[in-house]
């Protein structure tokens, strides 16, 4: 079939704006990777090689530029609780599922600032963010019910195990990558149930999670 001539002349101007948004998201994907969630969006625009107004019309937000280019990783992420949850043995698991969060975390700053933040005026997000929470809580409850992990854990305290990593990543990435790493392990051997003694502070809210990972979010 013959497209009509003015739907010919439609498809070239489709191609080209389709590229530009894949130059956009690439060089996203690359500035976030670096600089974190607050990368300059005109430097994206720059290395894609369009005009600012370009970013905007395609993405008329940072959070909608975020989504797109943290789309991966997201679905990596959330698929690794799916994967924990099948395992065998519970410990092996809750392992799996730290140890495969903290991974993406270190490989890109943007995805870690993303991690550790709430963005409340983005209901996509925060319905990322109450997913993640729940499968912390699936997978932890599963260890802590096989009695392999201490029963005083809570999703906060693994909440805050990624902000500290986060931290550990920030001063090592470039020195000593794989750092976060024994950090974990260090946390891991201090949750087994047998290593369990009484702790002096109380865990924190769910109110009091949120409004940390809401503060994060304007303090940078």
């Amino acid at each position: 079939m013959v497209l009509p001539e003015v739907e010919q002349s439609r498809l070239p101007r489709r191609r080209d704006a389709q590229e530009r948004r894949q130059k956009l998201v690439a060089a996203a994907q690359g500035e976030f990777a670096v600089h974190g969630v607050d990368a300059s969006l005109e430097k994206i625009a720059r290395d894609a090689g369009v005009a600012i107004g370009t970013l905007y019309r395609h993405f008329p937000t940072r959070l909608d530029l975020l989504m797109v280019a943290f789309r991966p990783r997201i679905e990596d992420f959330l698929g690794g609780a799916k994967r924990a949850m099948e395992m065998d043995d519970p410990w092996e698991g809750f392992v799996y599922y730290l140890e495969n969060l903290f991974g993406l975390q270190a490989g890109n700053r943007g995805f870690n600032d993303f991690l550790s933040r709430r963005f409340t005026n983005s209901s996509e997000t925060e319905q990322i963010h109450d997913q993640m929470c729940r499968q912390i809580g699936e997978v932890l409850a599963r260890a802590q019910d096989s009695g392999q992990v201490r029963p005083d854990l809570t999703q906060a305290d693994i909440v805050n195990l990624i902000w500290s990593n986060g931290r550990i990543i920030d001063a090592t990435s470039s020195t000593a990558p794989n750092a976060w790493r024994r950090h974990l392990y260090l946390a891991l051997d201090a949750y087994r149930a047998e290593r369990a003694h009484p702790l002096p502070e109380p865990p924190m809210t769910n109110q009091q999670l949120y409004d940390g990972m809401v503060r994060l979010s304007t303090l940078e």
